[in-house]
């Protein structure tokens, strides 16, 4: 499939929260996390502003003919290893189902690496769920390597 229209890469604003939560929510896995209702919990607006506070975190969009495309979240983590050099993590990946396939993906994921280069980051490093098997095939092509095997503990479950 062909990309017909030009994307804006940019920081996420409060008026794109509902986009990005249905985004989100738009998948087997997302569908039993997330809440797109109209209007969305009060919770997404107090993350977003969160996020939006600190200097080592934001959320991007993808965004064609004035809709939200695509997202992610991009954090800055500072640690010890590789010399005290800075990493950055990508989270909550998601592109519109009308525009997988275009590249807006790639383009995406490009710009967050294209961000962490700029500040100097040593690696960025993501993590995806075993049953994304698409997933898991597009980090691959584009040059991640199943390195580490990652772990969760959900504090909800505890």
């Amino acid at each position: 499939m062909q990309r017909d229209q030009e994307v804006t890469f940019r920081e996420a604003t409060v008026a794109d929260l509902p986009g990005i939560v249905r985004l989100l929510a738009d998948d087997p896995l997302g569908s039993t996390r997330e809440t797109p209702g109209d209007p969305i919990p009060e919770e997404y607006f107090t993350a977003l502003g969160a996020i939006q506070n600190d200097p080592n975190n934001t959320v991007l969009v993808a965004e064609v003919a004035g809709e939200v495309a695509g997202t992610l979240q991009l954090t800055f983590i500072p640690g010890l290893t590789y010399t005290g050099g800075e990493r950055a993590q990508i989270e909550g990946v998601r592109v519109a189902a009308s525009q997988r396939g275009t590249g807006i993906g790639q383009d995406m994921i490009n710009f967050a690496i294209d961000r962490a280069r700029a500040r100097g980051c040593r690696l960025v490093q993501l993590t995806t769920d075993r049953q994304r098997p698409a997933a898991i095939r597009f980090y691959q092509k584009l040059g991640f390597h199943p390195s580490h095997m990652g772990m969760k503990y959900h504090l909800n479950d505890a």
